[in-house]
């Protein structure tokens, strides 16, 4: 009988579920002349000054392994940038540079969870959440994100999840794929809930860049005794995706430990690609500034176009997505619909069940891209 390599891999990969963003996303780039609203790729040329750190650094010559946590300059760089944007103070020591924050995502979960322990996620809440619990033999439980509560988590929602096998819960403000930014209280009252039941909190703020009206409070700042991970990065801030260089928030007194698991997993990051994050962290913050000016202006067009529409969606306050509601043409079926509308119109968006089950009925617009475009790719979706 011949080797079938796909039923012998193991059960966890096995059971991994489909990336729709992907899956439509890859779609469309096979379609010449597609607008391509399904991904968050950030649309402005990387300043000159980020990838100049890099090439120096190649120049130089420096291309050997850093430590595994990253080069200390960097992790420095990561601090004062939580200090200086929340007012938190935490000693560098505790901060590792990831291959970005889906690494760092990984390698927080991966010091967390053991075989059956359950982890709390956002639903809608992005794939990877899903993903990583699963890979790492962990079982999934979602809390609802609803229309009714603007998509704000619910404490009492969340309480009732929770078991003797619950270890972790997962945050994500600015939130992929809503746009929508935590209150303050609430994330308060998020960290007072697992700090209740003993658990770990993992928060994912790859956007705390961009927030328009209201500000983004990082879970860290409610943090008496080291139970909050915080991932973020330099991807969608700077605009340096492929590059991937991220930084995660580790508890005090682990570095050793930490350290061990780094090894294991990827050793350490890009050393050019560390540098050019240093060289984003302290240098010029233009882009930042251009940038999130391009995406307030963004969502406001998109937003007065879908109401022009007569389109239902959740009003963003931070990151660079629109979550709009299509139910009365997706007839129970968003991903398929999306599916349908690329190919009749020619327009990508990310089907809502791509982050869920609450995501039925609804897709995420990216923002990030030309107005033009954005605005003629919303414009073939059909008003109500």
């Amino acid at each position: 009988m011949p080797f079938d390599a796909a039923s012998a891999l193991a059960t966890q990969v096995r059971s991994l579920p489909a990336n729709q963003i992907r899956e439509i996303t890859e779609a469309a780039w096979a379609r010449p002349g597609a607008v391509v609203l399904s991904i968050g790729e950030p649309a402005f040329e990387v300043s000159p000054h980020i990838r100049q750190a890099a090439i120096d650094c190649l120049v130089r010559d420096e291309t050997n392994y850093t430590p595994n946590a990253g080069i200390w300059a960097l992790r420095e760089a990561f601090a004062a940038r939580l200090q200086a944007q929340q007012g938190v103070q935490v000693d560098p020591k505790r901060i590792v540079v990831t291959a970005g924050a889906q690494q760092g995502l990984h390698l927080a979960l991966s010091l967390l969870l053991a075989p059956g322990d359950e982890v709390l996620l956002p639903n809608p809440g992005y794939p990877t959440f899903t993903m990583t619990s699963q890979l790492l033999n962990a079982v999934p439980v979602s809390y609802p994100l609803r229309a009714e509560h603007a998509f704000q988590p619910q404490v009492a929602d969340i309480e009732t999840l929770i078991t003797p096998r619950t270890r972790v819960l997962m945050l994500n403000s600015p939130s992929n794929p809503l746009g929508a930014v935590l209150d303050p209280q609430l994330t308060e009252q998020l960290v007072e809930l697992a700090r209740k039941h003993d658990l770990w909190v993992v928060s994912d703020e790859c956007y705390e860049a961009f927030t328009f009206e209201t500000p983004h409070i990082s879970p860290a700042r409610f943090d008496t005794d080291g139970r909050v991970l915080m991932s973020w990065t330099a991807s969608k801030t700077y605009g340096l995706t492929g590059l991937r260089v991220g930084a995660l928030l580790t508890p005090p007194g682990l570095e050793s430990t930490v350290a061990s698991v780094v090894e294991s997993s990827f050793s350490c990051v890009s050393t050019p690609a560390q540098y050019a994050a240093l060289a984003a962290l302290t240098g010029p913050q233009d882009y930042v500034d251009t940038a999130r000016e391009h995406y307030r202006l963004n969502r406001d067009a998109a937003e007065a176009q879908l109401s022009a529409q007569g389109l239902r969606f959740l009003k963003a306050t931070g990151a660079f997505y629109l979550w709009a509601d299509v139910s009365h043409l997706s007839q129970g079926d968003v991903r398929a619909w999306v599916h349908r509308f690329l190919a009749a119109e020619g327009v990508a968006l990310a089907p809502g069940t791509a982050f869920g089950s609450q995501g039925e009925g609804w897709v995420r617009i990216a923002l990030c891209g030309d107005t033009a475009e954005l605005l003629a790719g919303i414009s073939k979706i059909p008003g109500v």
